[in-house]
């Protein structure tokens, strides 16, 4: 009952703002009080609207009140501290329903502060003092308030849980290290805290090494999100120009040729204008001669008509029908035909270099590293495409360059498939043809990643090459130095080759060798394909300059025993 006149007291001198008992009060026109400067600065806050407002019961006054101070509450409060009354409690100082209450209050308890490990009970500020100031208690392992105290009493025994079992990895009291728990490895809870604190002191530090590691990487990755966006836009921009460029300059040219059709047009026709009117001038001529050939033929006067006659019949030009030589009607037909030749190879070189162009869009890759599975050591990401769809999405369109093939090798459907010949074929001489062997390089140089596939008729290589190697003698053969990589299809097994090393690779045998190329992480994959992708061998390097594919029949100087006729071909991937 005490306790609770205390907290009336409290609750009546106490400001209903700050919750503390009243400083300087004041009672406003509605009969409530509160501290002067606390009701002062609510005010305040209310000074824009005009109208002023109790806190407690929201009685409005206008005007604002004039605060004069309750001398004899003033003097009523200050009697009461004397006789040790505080002020209430503020209303954050009780427990919530996800607080830990104090296990002493009574009525509305207070939050607790402290819990007590020994007494398996937690304590508000006040009830917490004997842990303090009694020897016995001052013992106590005190901790930040927990609701999970009891989880510290052994279910079986009632007793609190001190001992840990290192055999079962729990916590027991010690009546379970004498009865179920007898024989076991038991150790103290606090030493097995211990030890268990320097593995928790020690994965921490790997984390935070970790976490250190990780925002590195991510700087980094924010910079090079930051050079590839300004790096795009600079590309962006300068690709516009250049564009732009070859577009005035196509519009220069139809601007000539426009010009030049005109100005040809105006002295072709003029040219026949004047011959027209010089005709025309002739006819006139004509006609009036046959006008006084008609007159003198009507003559009866036969001495007249004979007189006449000599000056009237005479003429100066030839009778025959035309003096005209009329050329096929082609007029400017030339130039349109000049102007679509012009048209078609502008469309083969941009179809060609358009698949460089589109390649080297393609290689501006970033490897983002893997997600963590967890704390342990990081797994190696197997390269390469996992599945179809990622084989599709690296796809690319490969043709053969008819400057590099050797002149027993015939090149059709589009420059996509090869066929050994026994015959030499009519190809130009060019500095960039296998002379030595019988192989042949792609146009299109390859970046980025990509994929391809060839089907194989007899026996043949499959090779990737810098466009640097050489054209003729030993080292030409791919795989013969290093400047390519090739995989010899055999009968019946395969066979890697760089820098003239042969390795022996076992594997399923399949017409159709699929070829995965990461050209910026230095990986080169080569997979038998059939219904599935299995993988027969992989390199990882570092290529220096750009790659391209390649395809060929001879092992050494001469042929294989596959023989004319056998080819491969590029295919599409599906």
């Amino acid at each position: 009952m005490a306790q609770k006149g205390d907290e009336l007291e409290r609750e009546t001198f106490s400001c209903s703002i700050c919750l503390d008992l009243l400083k300087k009060p004041v009672t406003i026109p509605c009969g409530h009080s509160y501290c002067m400067e606390c009701i002062k600065t609510h005010w305040d806050e209310e000074d824009q609207k005009g109208i002023y407002s109790c806190p407690q019961c929201r009685q409005t006054f206008i005007p604002r009140p004039v605060l004069g101070k309750n001398t004899m509450l003033a003097a009523l409060v200050e009697q009461l501290k004397k006789t040790g009354l505080q002020a209430a409690p503020a209303d954050h100082c009780y427990a919530g329903p996800e607080d830990v209450a104090c296990d002493v209050c009574t009525g509305r308890k207070l939050k607790a502060s402290k819990s007590c490990l020994a007494c398996l009970a937690s304590y508000c500020d006040k009830h917490l003092q004997p842990h303090y100031e009694a020897a016995p208690l001052k013992k106590h392992k005190l901790v930040e308030p927990s609701k999970n105290l009891q989880e510290n009493i052994c279910s079986r025994h009632d007793e609190v849980m001190k001992l840990f079992c290192r055999t079962d990895q729990k916590c027991i009291c010690y009546l379970c290290s004498v009865d179920e728990h007898k024989g076991h490895d038991t150790v103290s809870a606090a030493a097995e805290r211990t030890e268990r604190q320097r593995e928790l002191e020690v994965s921490r530090l790997e984390i935070q090494q970790r976490i250190q590691d990780r925002e590195k990487d991510v700087k980094l990755l924010q910079q090079e999100v930051e050079a590839i966006n300004h790096s795009a836009d600079t590309t962006v921009e300068d690709s516009e120009k250049i564009f732009t460029q070859l577009i005035r300059l196509i519009q220069k040219r139809s601007s000539d040729v426009k010009q030049q059709i005109r100005s040809q047009q105006e002295t072709e026709v003029r040219r026949v204008k004047e011959l027209q009117e010089k005709l025309e001038q002739k006819i006139t001529e004509l006609k009036r001669r046959d006008a006084e050939l008609k007159q003198l033929s009507h003559t009866e006067d036969h001495s007249q008509f004979l007189h006449n006659y000599p000056s009237l019949s005479a003429l100066s030009e030839s009778t025959h029908s035309s003096s005209i030589n009329i050329r096929p009607l082609t007029h400017f037909e030339d130039v349109t035909a000049a102007v679509s030749e012009l048209r078609d190879k502008l469309q083969d070189i941009l179809t060609d270099r358009w698949t460089n162009i589109s390649l080297a869009v393609t290689a501006v890759d970033v490897l983002l590293p893997h997600p963590e599975p967890g704390p342990g050591p990081e797994p190696e990401p197997e390269p390469g495409p996992k599945s179809r769809d990622g084989f599709l999405q690296c796809s690319c369109e490969i043709t053969l360059d008819p400057n590099t093939a050797h002149t027993r090798l015939l090149l059709s459907d589009g420059n996509r498939k090869v066929t050994l010949m026994k015959q030499h074929q009519s190809y130009s001489h060019h500095p960039d043809r296998f002379t030595d062997r019988l192989q042949v390089l792609s146009r299109e140089s390859l970046t980025g990643r990509c994929y391809w596939e060839v089907e194989m008729r007899g026996r043949g290589c499959v090779t990737v090459a810098y466009k640097t190697i050489s054209r003729a003698g030993n080292e030409s053969g791919f795989g013969f130095n290093d400047k390519s990589w090739a995989l010899y299809c055999n009968q019946t097994d395969y066979e890697f080759r760089y820098n003239s090393i042969r390795t022996s690779i076992s594997g399923p045998r399949s017409s159709r060798v699929g070829v995965y190329l990461d050209h910026g992480a230095g990986i080169l994959s080569f997979y038998s394909v059939s219904e599935t992708r299995t993988l027969l061998h992989r390199v990882q390097t570092t290529f220096t300059q750009p790659l391209h594919a390649g395809l060929g029949f001879g092992l050494g100087l001469g042929l294989w025993i596959c023989g004319i006729g056998c080819s491969a071909e590029l295919c599409k991937v599906e």
